[in-house]
């Protein structure tokens, strides 16, 4: 099977858990994900935030309906400082842990998995976003990082 890029919207931020929330979604479907399966997943999203810490109270999502029953949510937030702590869920993947192929019946990822290749574009842009808003300048300016958002396309090379 030949290896094609899946298509990446962007959501506007939300506030979870008295984090700002910047949102990232995957899928191969032109229609985008299914309205049960967002709601599912961001059902889900409290349990996957570390504690408060100091930093900046700031995370990204990146939900990815995958091409067969398995959709996935990974939360990646800002911890000391510099840091990524990630969480992540899973739903319709018995191979995962999963108890059936329900992919809104989201569980959380006990396996150590960060990203699949469609979902780790954001990660790159957050990087560089975090340091040029956070970390780099005087003081850090939480409202420019989550204004600053991978745009919309595919998961693919940008010009």
């Amino acid at each position: 099977m030949a290896f094609t890029e899946k298509l990446l919207r962007v959501p506007p931020p939300i506030e979870v858990g008295g984090r700002r929330v910047k949102r990232y979604h995957v899928t191969a479907d032109p229609s985008g994900i299914d309205p049960a399966v967002e709601k599912a997943a961001y059902a889900m999203l409290p349990e996957l935030l570390p504690e408060p810490d100091g930093t900046p109270p700031a995370t990204f999502v990146v939900l990815h309906r995958g091409g067969d029953s398995g959709a996935y949510i990974n939360a990646y937030s800002w911890v000391w400082d510099n840091a990524l702590h990630f969480g992540g869920a899973v739903a319709g993947q018995p191979v995962l842990g999963c108890p059936d192929t329900d992919p809104a019946n989201f569980v959380r990822l006990e396996r150590s998995l960060i990203g699949c290749v469609w979902e780790l574009p954001p990660v790159l842009h957050e990087r560089d976003a975090w340091v040029r808003h956070v970390l780099a300048p005087d003081s850090p300016d939480l409202d420019a990082y989550v204004g600053d958002s991978l745009p919309e396309g595919t998961t693919g090379d940008r010009p």
